[in-house]
């Protein structure tokens, strides 16, 4: 296949719809197209151009020539990977040309889905369906052609379910059929965490389980909704974005935990794979085994030589930066080699033995481009290895023939007890540096200031794991210490404590304003309003709405944890001490 020659990426000339300058006025009939997708491209292969961009639906959405030509190269599997036939794969790049406001509000989606789930502000995801075929009308002897929908949400389950349904259709009948579509996602519900969603398209009903933060592990499948009588009778997907994790780790399996490790400590990752399949797979798996931890770092699970960042990734003037970067172009190998860390993945093996090459391979061994499959690095886990969970999965589940789906359950069960087991005394840490709630007094500071959380002393939490520390709830014996200090130095660390101390900080502030409606509750009424006025200067009461409307708005616009009533009660409280004001005070407070 010749994909990578010609031209470069340009806009295929004189197609239907390739125009995607201009924003989409904020009228426009996509909002809730806009709340799964971005847009939809086809990608062609033309002899003149290499690969091009042929159309982009809806016709007027935004994308910077940089992100054309990303989108155009990352469509299409590189040279060496050899794709005959159908293949799905995605990939993820950055978004160029600064932020871009929505069309739809994401705050509502995002305040109730799992951080790991949240839509991404500064990337896009690639989901890509693409197909290279024989066919003697072409000048090469082939067709080649990649449907793209590019989204800022990691559904990867749902939109390759989505993708295989459209694709064939769509390289049938063309543009007419991606019209049709196109207006059948836009009348979609909004994805809202908690929610089992009916998605119709093509005569098909996609029935999904939106993921919320609440959510106990068990409770991801949708929930049949049995007073529909739905014709015709839904496809249910088990989950909008897990992978088959066993059969991602398959090729790699003696070797999960310490990547596991490499991941939790942010460490830089190339894996090499022998297609973009199982290159976007493996790397997406390997970001998703942190699970309930969000993942911090930057991850590209298909990436090429003619990425835009492709000179930033592989410059020797500076340390690899933090990235996880799937490629299946072994020239790679010879370009990465100062990088710590090379997965090499090979095809899955069948057979329920044991790996013989557990031992990690050594950077050093990296000289030819024909390198064996393995872990490559001189890194030393901190864990032992869970050789009862190998025996399982391999001795006990392969050759027992065990289903997929149980033996994913079963790593992606050990994975989060991990991972959980790593989290918990760090919670517990957190949680103790939180004031207690008698400390919140209304008048004491200020209205405006509850009190500070204390700050996180790193010696200290260590000290508190003697009595409090992942040996309670994990079997795994190893240098837990010495994991926990180097988590401290990985983006991981400071990810997870910004959104802790955010969440407590909006914590605080919901406890402190039901502090005040508290203490403010006896004063309902004109006679108490006055009688708490009378030793207070007209300043200090027109400080005091204006603070408190402050809150009020605030706790509103982040979604705060307070009651309705608790909102409803300050509210009152405002226009009480208002009502009881000078009349040209009230005309201030109060304009017409």
């Amino acid at each position: 296949m010749d994909a990578l020659s010609g031209a470069g990426p340009r806009r295929a000339r004189g197609r239907p719809g390739a125009r995607s300058s201009g924003v989409r006025a904020p009228a426009a009939p996509w909002a809730r197209f806009s709340a799964w997708l971005e847009c939809v491209c086809v990608v062609t292969f033309d002899l003149e151009l290499g690969q091009a961009l042929e159309l982009v639906y809806p016709s007027d959405f935004r994308l910077t020539d940089k992100e054309k030509s990303s989108i155009c190269y990352l469509s299409f599997p590189d040279s060496h990977s050899g794709c005959l036939g159908d293949t799905q794969f995605s990939f993820r790049i950055r978004q160029c040309g600064g932020q871009r406001s929505p069309w739809h509000d994401d705050r509502h989606y995002d305040t109730g889905a799992p951080v790991s789930l949240q839509r991404e502000p500064a990337h896009y995801f690639g989901y890509v369906y693409f197909r290279q075929v024989k066919d003697s009308s072409v000048k090469r002897g082939y067709f080649q052609k990649s449907l793209v929908l590019v989204s800022r949400l990691p559904f990867v389950r749902l939109f390759q379910a989505l993708l295989s349904l459209i694709a064939p259709e769509y390289f049938d009948k063309l543009a007419p059929c991606l019209e049709a579509v196109c207006n059948e996602i836009d009348q979609w519900p909004a994805p809202m965490p908690g929610q089992t969603l009916n998605l119709p398209v093509m005569g098909v009903v996609l029935q999904v389980r939106i993921p919320s933060r609440v959510d106990k592990p068990e409770s991801s499948a949708p929930k049949q909704c049995g007073h529909e009588n739905l014709l015709p009778a839904p496809v249910v997907l088990s989950s909008v974005h897990e992978l088959d994790l066993f059969r991602c780790f398959q090729p790699v399996l003696a070797h999960v935990q310490t990547l596991w490790e490499l991941m939790l400590l942010g460490e830089p990752l190339v894996v090499l794979a022998p297609s973009p399949a199982m290159s976007s797979e493996m790397v997406l798996a390997l970001t998703r085994c942190l699970h309930p931890l969000k993942f911090c770092c930057d991850y590209r699970p298909y990436f090429t030589i003619h990425d835009s960042e492709f000179r930033e990734f592989t410059t020797r003037t500076q340390a690899p930066p933090n990235v996880v970067l799937g490629v299946t172009n072994p020239f790679f190998i010879k370009m990465l080699q100062h990088w710590p860390h090379i997965l090499r993945v090979g095809e899955p093996r069948m057979s329920g033995d044991l790996p013989k090459q557990v031992k990690l391979k050594k950077p050093s061994r990296l000289k030819t481009l024909d390198t064996k499959p393995g872990l490559y690095t001189a890194y030393t886990a901190h864990l032992h290895r869970d050789k009862a969970l190998l025996k399982r999965l391999l001795k006990q589940g392969l050759q027992k023939k065990r289903p997929s789906d149980m033996q994913t359950a079963l790593l992606r069960r050990h994975l989060l007890e991990l991972t959980q087991s790593f989290i918990i005394p760090l919670e517990h840490y957190m949680a103790s540096l939180m004031p207690l709630q008698k400390s919140i007094m209304p008048w004491k500071v200020g209205v405006e200031t509850p009190p500070q959380i204390r700050p996180f002393r790193q010696d200290d939490f260590l000290c508190s794991l003697e009595h409090a520390g992942p040996q309670l709830t994990c079997i795994l014996k190893g240098d837990w210490l010495g994991l926990y200090r180097r988590f401290f130095k990985s983006p991981h660390f400071d990810g997870w404590y910004r959104q802790r101390h955010k969440e407590m900080v909006q914590k605080l502030e919901a406890l402190h304003l039901e502090a005040i409606c508290e203490a403010v509750r006896g004063l309902r009424g004109k006679q108490n309003i006055e009688a708490w006025m009378k030793d207070k200067s007209e300043v200090e009461i027109v400080d005091l709405v204006l603070k408190l409307r402050e809150k009020l708005v605030w706790a509103q616009g982040h979604q705060l944890p307070v009651k309705e009533a608790t909102l409803q009660r300050a509210q009152l409280y405002i226009e009480t001490i208002i009502g009881s004001l000078p009349k040209d005070l009230q005309a201030v407070l109060c304009p017409p």
